[in-house]
């Protein structure tokens, strides 16, 4: 570990460490292609959110919370594991979700009901343009019942979830010294941005060698540039101790978005098809396969140099189900 560097405090909620594994698939020339399998932090608590929580959910301990709010679309990985690791843990949870209640509920939708969650639904304008006060509302009514909510952001993403991936980063370096690589470039999905601020800060210390790659899934490159440099910033102020960097080794891009977030298109889907049946991993199609359709056109396209390509899977496998009439159309 760096000199310097103190973490702080977490509980032990994922299955770590998750394999860096060689990812068989075509036209990847003379690039070695490695997925980190991120996926597997758990079954039912799968994917790159468990990370993060592991170290908000100790913060969330340590004031006396008893009751979790928290808020994304209404397949979002990150309210399904919060409102599981509620139901595990002992806290209230309180969604705040994007969009209209379903007729039928699928998916990470259907799992945070079974996990007792309470659920609001909220237009999707509405969503965007007022999320703080519908936060605050949601706590407001915890703290009038009698409850002591903690409220996370979208996607477990602040200056206390970027310690999930600085870890993670830890991990893979020591995964990347058993391998032999020393400079490879790490492609991850970029949606609410903690996932990538982790990456780049931890492999800045942990192996200088990496350069990191967002590929945006909603929002343009500024704009997650600008997440990246606030959440580090805020873990900064309230970890001083920890003295991170100001990573310069990542970069953007915005080309792979579609319609919009949660916004799958065809190429998406074949994507998902065309991993499965070549190395029987299952991507998503709000995060990973938008990722990984944008790193093999950025190969395509000549933009990546480096020989080894590591994807993080940060999972999102019950994101499937509910696209499952335009996925069987791709996997014919």
């Amino acid at each position: 570990m760096p000199k310097g560097l103190a973490y702080p405090d977490r509980l032990s909620l994922a299955q770590l460490p998750t394999p860096l594994q060689p990812l068989s698939f075509p036209d990847v020339g003379e690039h070695r292609l490695w997925c980190k399998r991120d996926d597997l932090t758990g079954c039912l608590l799968s994917g790159n959110k468990i990370r993060k929580l592991e170290f908000v959910l100790a913060e969330a301990q340590a004031q006396g919370a008893d009751t979790l709010i928290t808020c994304g679309g209404l397949q979002s990985n990150h309210c399904r594991a919060t409102a599981l690791l509620a139901a595990e843990l002992g806290f209230g949870c309180e969604l705040v979700l994007r969009g209209d209640e379903p007729p039928a509920a699928d998916g990470n939708l259907l799992l945070s009901q079974l996990a007792g969650a309470s659920i609001g639904y909220h237009p999707v304008r509405k969503f965007q343009h007022h999320l703080p006060q519908l936060l605050q509302d949601a706590a407001d009514r915890q703290r009038a019942a009698g409850r002591k909510p903690y409220v996370i952001p979208t996607g477990a993403s602040d200056g206390v979830g970027v310690w999930g991936y600085i870890a993670a980063a830890e991990e893979l370096a020591g995964q990347f010294a058993e391998h032999g690589i020393t400079a490879p470039l790490v492609v991850c999905a970029a949606g609410s941005g903690g996932t990538l601020a982790g990456l780049a800060a931890g492999l800045s210390l942990f192996c200088p060698g990496a350069q990191v790659l967002g590929v945006a899934v909603c929002d343009d490159a500024e704009y997650f540039y600008r997440r990246v440099h606030e959440d580090l910033t805020e873990c900064r102020a309230r970890y001083p101790q920890a003295d991170l960097p100001a990573p310069t080794n990542f970069s953007l891009v915005d080309d792979y978005i579609g319609p919009g977030y949660a916004q799958a298109y065809p190429e998406v889907f074949e994507t998902i098809a065309s991993v499965a049946r070549n190395s029987g991993v299952v991507l998503d199609p709000v995060y990973t396969a938008k990722a990984f359709y944008g790193m093999l056109k950025e190969l395509q396209l000549g933009h990546i140099a480096a020989r080894d390509l590591v994807f993080v899977h940060t999972g999102g496998v019950f994101g499937v189900y509910p696209e499952r009439a335009a996925l069987s159309g791709a996997a014919l």
